[in-house]
C-alpha cells in the first residue's frame, strides 16, 4: 500500500489532525487490552493497540515480520526527506543483520561517496525536524512545561504516540517507522536497560548502572502521571485530541516503550533557544553511531541541522558521531551500548564525614573551604585512577581528626593539610583498600569469567554488553586497588597499627 504524503509546502503542514477515532498504533507494536473510553458521541468502544495494517502489525503467532519489499521501498525514509525538502546529501542507508534473525536489519547512515573532514554530510531543513517548539505551537507553553512538569523526552514521546495514531495519515509516518524498525536497539542492536526483564538486569549485578536503571523508570513513570496536566495545558495537542487523554489512551508500558525510542535518538542542539534545544532529526541517531572519540555533532546552522565531518570515509563507511563526555553507564542506559575506548568512562566513590562525629560542623567547615562538601562524589576516570585515590586522601584524613587541638590546627591552616601519622595514614589507606575490595566482591564475576563469557560468540547480546560494562568498571576498581596497596606498601613502618577511627568517614 503507497504511503499517503501530505501536499509539500515551503513550511511543515500542522501534523496534528482533527481527531477521528483510529485503531491505536505506537512506537511498539504490542498487543495489549485497554479499558473502554468514550467516543465523540458519548458511547463506549474499545480501542485496540495493534495497528490494523497486515504490514505494520504483529502476525499472531509469530515474530516480527520482515516487510515486504513494495512497503520497504514506499516507506524509505530518504525517499519521504528529498520529497519534502532535503537537499542532496553524502549518506546512503544501509541494513546491518542483527543478532536476532526474526527482527528486521537495523538501518545505518554510511558515506555514499569518499568524504573529507569538513564536508557537510547532509543538511536537514528545520521543516523535518522535531522539537518543542512545532510541537507545543508556542515557545513560552513549551519552556513552561518543561521547566515544571515534563522533561522534553517526555512530551516528544506523547507527540509522537499521537502521531504514531494517526498511522500513515501522519506526516511522520516514514519517521516514526523507521524509529519503528530500530525498535530503540543502539548500534549493538541492543535495547536500554530500561527496557530489559528483571532477570535482564541482574546482569548489571554488582554495579551501581542498576540503581540508576531503576531509577530512571521511577522518574519516567513519574512523568507519565503528569501527561494529562500537559495535555490540557498545550492546546495544540488538547485541541486536536479532546477526548484522548494520554494515560487513559496510552499505557504506561507503551509510554516508556516511547520514551526510551525517543531517548535513543534525541539530539541536544548548542546555541538555541530552550524549545528547540532537543531535537528529533531523522538522519540523526539512532541511524547515526556514536563514537566518544569523534568530535562531529550535529549543529544547528541557518535554518537547519547539519552534520560537519570530523574525519575521512571511504565510501560504504559507517557516519560516526560525538555522544558527548557521557560515561559508559550513561551511554548503556541512553542508547544500548559500551564504548571500549571511552576515554570518559568512569566510576564514582561517594565520601561523607561522619554526623555522629562530634567535630562534624568544624570539618565540614573545613571541607567547603577546599571546595569539598560533606558528602563528596569523586570521580574516578578510566586511566586516573592512582591521581583520584591521591584526591580522596586529604578529605579522608580529615574525617579521621580526633583530638580537638589537632582539629583547632587544621581550622587555623590554610591549605587542605592536615597533620598526619604513621597510624592515621596506615587507617585511611586501609579503609580505601578494603572499600574497593568490598566492591569489587559485589560483582558475581571476576574479571577472568568476564572474559571467558565475552569470548563465547554465542552469549546472548544483553549480556555480553552488561558484561562489557562491568568488566571494565572492575578494571578502574582493580587499578584503584592496586594503588592504595601500592601506597600501603610504601609505607616507612609495616608495624605501625591502624589508628581506631570511631567517627571514620563512609564510603559508599
Amino acid at each position: 500500500m503507497d504511503v499517503a504524503y501530505m501536499p509539500h509546502s515551503n513550511s511543515l503542514p500542522n501534523p496534528l489532525r482533527s481527531s477521528t477515532h483510529r485503531p491505536l498504533s505506537v512506537l511498539y507494536k504490542i498487543s495489549i487490552s485497554v479499558p473502554k473510553t468514550l467516543n465523540n458521541a458519548g458511547s463506549f468502544r474499545f480501542r485496540n493497540l495493534c495497528y490494523a495494517s497486515s504490514s505494520d502489525t504483529l502476525v499472531a503467532g509469530k515474530s516480527h515480520e520482515v516487510l515486504s519489499k513494495k512497503e520497504d521501498e514506499s516507506g524509505d525514509l530518504k525517499s519521504w526527506m528529498h520529497k519534502n525538502g532535503l537537499p542532496p546529501c553524502k549518506v546512503v542507508l544501509k541494513d546491518k543483520i542483527t543478532h536476532d534473525v526474526k527482527l528486521r536489519p537495523i538501518h545505518y547512515i554510511a558515506a555514499s561517496e569518499d568524504l573529507q573532514a569538513g564536508d557537510i554530510a547532509f543538511s536537514v531543513p528545520n521543516s523535518l525536524v522535531v522539537t518543542l517548539e512545532r510541537v507545543l505551537g508556542n515557545e513560552t507553553i513549551a519552556e513552561l512545561l518543561t521547566t515544571n512538569k515534563l522533561s522534553e523526552l517526555a512530551c516528544l514521546a506523547l507527540y509522537l504516540m499521537y502521531e504514531k495514531k494517526q498511522g500513515k495519515k501522519s506526516f511522520w509516518y516514514p519517521y516514526i517507522r523507521e524509529l519503528d524498525r530500530q525498535r530503540g536497539r543502539g548500534q549493538l542492536a541492543v535495547e536500554s536497560p530500561l527496557l530489559w526483564s528483571e532477570t535482564e538486569l541482574n546482569y548489571l549485578t554488582g554495579s551501581p548502572t542498576k540503581a540508576e536503571v531503576l531509577e530512571r523508570a521511577e522518574g519516567i513513570k513519574r512523568e507519565y502521571n503528569e501527561l494529562d496536566t500537559v495535555w490540557f495545558m498545550a492546546g495544540s495537542l488538547f485541541q486536536q485530541y479532546p477526548y484522548d487523554i494520554p494515560t487513559e489512551a496510552f499505557p504506561f508500558e507503551i509510554f516508556k516503550q516511547a520514551f526510551v525510542a525517543v531517548q535513543s535518538c534525541v539530539v541536544h542542539l548548542q546555541k538555541v533557544s530552550l524549545a528547540r534545544r532537543f531535537a528529533l532529526v531523522p538522519l540523526g541517531p539512532p541511524l547515526l553511531s556514536y563514537r566518544s572519540n569523534c568530535k562531529a555533532m550535529l549543529t544547528a546552522a541557518d535554518s537547519a541541522v547539519q552534520l560537519v565531518l570530523d574525519r575521512p570515509y571511504e565510501a560504504g563507511d559507517p557516519i560516526v558521531v560525538w555522544c558527548g563526555p557521557q560515561p559508559n553507564s550513561k551511554l548503556l542506559i541512553n542508547y544500548g551500548f559500551v564504548d571500549e575506548d571511552n576515554p570518559y568512562n568512569r566510576i564514582v566513590v561517594e565520601a561523607a564525614l561522619n554526623t555522629d562525629d562530634p567535630q562534624y560542623q568544624e570539618k565540614r567547615m573545613v571541607a567547603q573551604r577546599n571546595g569539598k562538601l560533606s558528602i563528596q562524589n569523586f570521580n574516578v576516570s578510566v586511566g586516573k585512577e592512582r591521581d583520584a585515590v591521591y584526591d580522596m586522601l586529604p578529605y579522608l584524613r580529615l574525617g579521621y581528626v580526633s583530638d580537638p587541638s589537632e582539629m583547632q590546627s587544621v581550622i587555623s591552616s590554610q591549605g587542605p593539610i592536615c597533620p598526619v601519622s604513621p597510624c592515621m595514614e596506615r587507617a585511611v589507606l586501609d579503609q580505601l583498600a578494603a572499600y574497593f575490595r568490598t566492591r569489587l566482591s559485589g560483582y558475581p564475576t571476576t574479571l577472568n569469567e568476564d572474559e571467558s563469557l565475552l569470548a563465547d560468540s554465542n552469549l546472548d547480546p544483553k549480556k555480553r554488553v552488561a558484561t562489557r560494562l562491568v568488566r571494565l568498571e572492575k578494571k578502574i576498581l582493580s587499578a584503584c586497588l592496586q594503588a592504595a596497596v601500592e601506597l600501603i606498601n610504601q609505607l616507612p613502618d609495616h608495624s605501625v597499627s591502624p589508628c581506631p577511627a570511631p567517627y571514620a568517614p563512609l564510603l559508599k
